[in-house]
């Protein structure tokens, strides 16, 4: 007598969750919100619109010497829908005309950390309503570009002041702009330069260390530390090289390729940026920057109804916060960091 054929099935199922959750992501698509810091003529929006490969933003500096010089930042948003391969992304660029363009650039870094922290103070509101969106419009900042000029001989006092505080409240990721405008050795003593001062100043910038990364995780985010400042050429204009068409820029002594890795970090920028570390920039930003911002923020509410209560049963006047609409907790949270800057 043969055997019972074997029909129990021992496949499960649960392992097609990745394809669950690509199909939700891929219908839902996700935000990234880049700033972009740096002094005018840095060529701020000409290096985004070619790692997006799109023209998305027109440049915010002065066109001509007869314009008026901003006297102070402003924070201008764009945002565009862009679609690959049929994922898509609502991409917010958000440019800072103005900063650092004054002989006393002192507190030109103010409507830049305050833009962050409102975005924080925005998506904790959003948060905390007793009847909120199924999916929070998240318009937290993922990502900053710091430029660094090419013309000085370091960080200067000012870069120093605005990275700190920068990479308290997100993920920022320097870049020496223009860097066409040195020669490969001036340009590798200058990296090596900021790379000191850097750790001089003890200026933590992302990808951050951790104990929970995997090896190979280790050795990606090694190399990436190993290239940071990122020394970068962008271009939105095409230009024939040799019967071959590239993106780059032509010089009088020759033509820059920024695809070519050996002219400049541009390639490594964009890899690090999209194909390696989007994910992390996205999750970092909520886990680190916004779970410090939130925990700061309800630790005040907790505080401010610990002397509401107090106050009241001493008979005494309750606490009185400083804007408009003191029964409104988030009003005082909105309030409270910009007085911290």
């Amino acid at each position: 007598m043969s055997a019972p054929a074997n029909d129990v099935q021992d496949y499960v199922g649960f392992d097609t969750i990745t394809q669950q959750m690509e199909r939700k992501f891929l219908k839902r698509g996700f935000n990234l919100n880049v700033i972009l810091v740096g002094e005018s003529g840095m060529g701020k929006s000409t290096l985004v619109n070619s790692i997006f490969a799109s023209h998305l933003i027109d440049t915010q500096g002065r066109r001509a010497a007869q314009e008026v010089i901003r006297k102070t930042t402003e924070i201008a948003p764009v945002t565009q829908m862009l679609e690959e391969n049929g994922v898509r992304v609502k991409l917010t660029i958000v440019d800072t005309p103005g900063f650092g363009d004054q002989c006393n650039n002192e507190g030109c870094w103010v409507p830049v950390i305050k833009y962050i922290k409102d975005q924080h103070a925005a998506y904790l509101e959003r948060e905390l309503k007793p009847n909120r969106e199924r999916i929070i419009v998240d318009t937290r900042v993922h990502a900053c570009l710091y430029f660094l000029n090419p013309g000085s001989r370091g960080l200067r006092p000012l870069d120093v002041e605005v990275l700190k505080r920068l990479t308290e409240v997100t993920n920022v990721i320097p870049v020496i702009a223009k860097s066409d405008s040195m020669t490969i050795e001036e340009r590798t003593a200058f990296k090596r330069h900021i790379k000191e001062e850097l750790a001089f100043h003890r200026i933590m910038l992302f990808p951050y260390a951790s104990d929970d990364d995997a090896d190979d995780d280790r050795v990606l985010n090694a190399s990436i530390r190993e290239l940071i400042p990122f020394a970068v050429v962008g271009s939105e204009e095409v230009i024939e090289v040799e019967g071959k068409l590239i993106r780059g820029r032509r010089h009088g002594w020759g033509v820059i390729n920024i695809f070519d890795e050996t002219h400049s970090d541009f390639v490594h920028l964009r890899n690090f940026m999209l194909r390696t570390h989007l994910s992390d920039l996205i999750e970092v930003t909520s886990q680190r920057h916004y779970e410090q911002f939130r925990t700061s923020q309800l630790r005040q509410i907790k505080e401010l109804r610990a002397q509401q209560a107090a106050a009241a049963a001493s008979g005494g006047a309750p606490p009185v916060p400083t804007q408009a609409q003191p029964q409104v907790p988030i009003s005082v949270m909105q309030h409270q960091p910009m007085a911290q800057v």
